[in-house]
């Protein structure tokens, strides 16, 4: 082994380093390491008080996290009771603090606030509760030294020198004594060697105006160390970060339970904590929001999936239709808990069109696992207007998961109340000719899949339509998802798709480009053992095709494509006019004679030749009440010659 031979010790030489970076695989890419720098993280908590009594538990929340960032310490910037009363009242919420953070897997050390050393205002002896703090959270200023930093607790509420009265409003009373500075400048010396100092106090003196200009020579001493990093204070109860000032930065803290004046996070006025990271060239600083971190281990399988059952699964059902011709009648929806931990549930009905009226106007609601339950509206319509003008009855449904200790609340979903679609009026043939006009994205008609009801077997799609632009994927009657049929114009490239078991048959037309600017007419037959599709007559392609549909609920999307969740994407730019889903194939052979205008028959699941409103829908003339829903801004216009 070769040897160094270093201050009369002999050192072994080490061994070439062994490499940081090791994979089987040839790649180009060198990926850049991490520094290798020794470093850590500590916590600072805000105010707790002038909050209501619930902030407690907002400090408990905070505590509960920051166990799981696992910092070395958390310190505090002051005002942790209440105060502003006696001995019996402030001890009590003393107790309640301590309790709170003594639930800390690290060390915690506190700051003095006015709240913690004020007492009740007709009897405040001089200093306040400045003994009993002492007693029970620790002395007035400190310091102490951890790793290769030093923390710097200062008290900004020694009073007036002369007089000891106590006031953060009076500059005169905004003094550090000389007892204190004396011993920050001893603390500093001590600390000359640290890569680091943080300085921590409860008033943020350097704002000066009510706090007066004494901070201008502390800070004067703080610059002078030339190792003070950064000053953290507290008391306003909102963020705010006033730069660097000779290589120091001041930071004012929000709360963590204390009272809060408006709620505006991103100006930082919230519930938050500071996480600084130290490293020796220096430090970074994160707010993170009371509630932002979780626990990854509490989201365990069993949880993971029970929200997955129920943000999928749970399928309440109505048991009735709205009738919107009745002046009063009763609706009922049907729950389950499909899981084995408590569900809570809020409802509240409400509409666009204030003609609905209806009772109760909110529910709450506690399933029990594997409960069921049943929810009772009476709904009232005095002014039963048939008109376009109706807008449907939704149900607004917030619903919380409840695990033990562990709750969590899912995205608020809304419901329509079902509407009896046989009792809409179809709309007369209009004077001149209507179309539908799409504006891409979510814009389109819906029809839902329980109202076509298109048997197993031979069908044809069809429709006429009049392109602006195509985008890169554009869909244009659509119900495809892994399922079902779908006709697509992307990039102005015609495809027809049939999903037959279990695997999709598509023709692409990649030879053709539909031209923008002229009405076209475009058809998909399936004949049961192959599908064709057509174009202005023209059959673009076949291919043999068979096996049983597979289905879906989702709706039909005209002038769109459809996600799985039942929302249009993905939509058309143009108009579209005379759509009609039959059963049967219509079409065969190389040249057909499409109409202008489609009939509706015995095989006819759709028909919308655009001609109007069926109240809110446009209006389907199968005789099926395949009325369609309007998505995004589609309307119908009067068609340009």
């Amino acid at each position: 082994m070769r040897m160094l031979v270093c201050l009369g010790w002999l050192l072994p030489l080490a061994a070439a380093e062994e490499p940081r970076f090791t994979s089987s695989r040839t790649s180009g890419v060198e990926l850049r390491l991490p520094h290798e720098e020794p470093g850590f993280q500590f916590v600072i908590f805000g105010d707790r008080t002038g909050g209501p009594a619930e902030g407690i538990e907002v400090l408990r929340a905070a505590v509960e996290e920051v166990n799981w960032l696992d910092p070395d310490l958390v310190m505090t910037v002051g005002d942790l009771v209440q105060g502003y009363n006696e001995t019996p009242q402030w001890l009590t919420q003393m107790r309640e603090y301590k309790d709170a953070m003594g639930r800390l897997d690290c060390p915690w050390f506190p700051v003095a606030g006015n709240h913690d050393v004020y007492w009740s205002a007709k009897t405040a002896p001089r200093g306040g509760h400045e003994a009993e703090y002492e007693q029970h959270f620790g002395p007035l200023w400190y310091a102490f030294r951890h790793k290769n930093a030093w923390f710097v607790a200062l008290h900004s509420d020694e009073g007036d020198p002369t007089t000891g009265r106590q006031s953060f409003s009076e500059p005169g009373c905004q003094t550090m004594s000389e007892a204190q500075y004396e011993w920050l400048a001893r603390t500093l010396e001590r600390a000359k060697g640290a890569d680091h100092v943080f300085v921590f106090l409860h008033h943020p003196r350097w704002l000066e105006g009510r706090y007066g200009e004494d901070w201008r020579r502390v800070h004067k001493l703080l610059a002078g160390a030339g190792n003070v990093r950064a000053v953290f204070g507290g008391h306003i109860h909102r963020m705010r970060h006033d730069g660097l000032r000779d290589g120091i930065e001041y930071f004012t803290l929000a709360t963590v339970g204390g009272e809060q004046a408006g709620h505006a996070p991103r100006a930082g006025w919230l519930h938050q904590y500071h996480v600084v990271t130290v490293r020796q060239r220096g430090i970074s600083v994160v707010a993170l929001p009371v509630g932002a971190a979780l626990d990854p281990r509490a989201i365990t399988g069993a949880r993971s999936e029970a929200v997955e059952r129920l943000a999928t699964q749970w399928k309440p059902v109505f048991a009735s239709e709205l009738d919107p011709g009745l002046e009063e009648q009763w609706i009922m929806l049907q729950l389950e808990n499909p899981l084995d931990s408590v569900v809570t549930l809020d409802a509240v009905p409400d509409s666009a069109d204030s003609r609905w009226m209806v009772e109760p106007d909110h529910v709450h609601l506690r399933l029990e696992p594997r409960a069921r339950a049943e929810l009772r509206w009476k709904v009232r319509r005095p002014e039963r207007s048939l008109d376009r003008w109706l807008r449907p009855l939704e149900l607004s449904v917030a619903l919380e998961l409840h695990d033990g200790g562990w709750s969590v609340a899912l995205p608020e979903r809304r419901l329509e109340f079902p509407l009896a679609h046989h009792s809409l009026p179809l709309p007369a043939p209009p004077a001149g000719e209507s179309v539908l006009e799409l504006g891409g994205g979510t814009d389109a008609l819906l029809i839902d899949s329980e109202r076509i009801d298109l048997p197993d077997g031979p069908f044809t799609l069809e429709g006429w339509f009049r392109p602006e632009r195509f985008g890169k994927r554009t869909g244009l009657f659509c119900k495809t998802e892994s399922s079902e049929f779908g006709i697509f114009v992307s990039n102005g490239t015609p495809t027809f798709s049939v999903h037959l078991g279990g695997r999709y048959f598509t023709i692409e037309a990649r030879e053709t480009k539909i031209e923008p600017g002229r009405w076209h007419h475009i058809a998909g037959v399936f004949d049961g053992e192959s599908i064709a599709l057509y174009l202005d007559g023209t059959r673009l392609g076949r291919m043999r095709a068979a096996g049983p549909r597979t289905r879906n609920e989702l709706p039909l999307a005209i002038g769109a494509d459809i996600n799985g969740k039942g929302a249009a994407d993905s939509g058309f730019i143009g108009q579209i006019d005379e759509v009609r889903l039959s059963s049967g194939a219509l079409y065969a052979g190389e040249r057909i004679q499409p109409t202008r205008t489609f009939t509706s028959g015995a095989g006819v699941r759709l028909h919308l030749p655009m001609h109007g409103f069926a109240g809110p829908f446009v209006a389907d003339h199968s005789g099926r009440s395949g009325h369609g829903r309007v998505s995004g801004a589609a309307r119908l216009v009067e068609q340009l010659p």
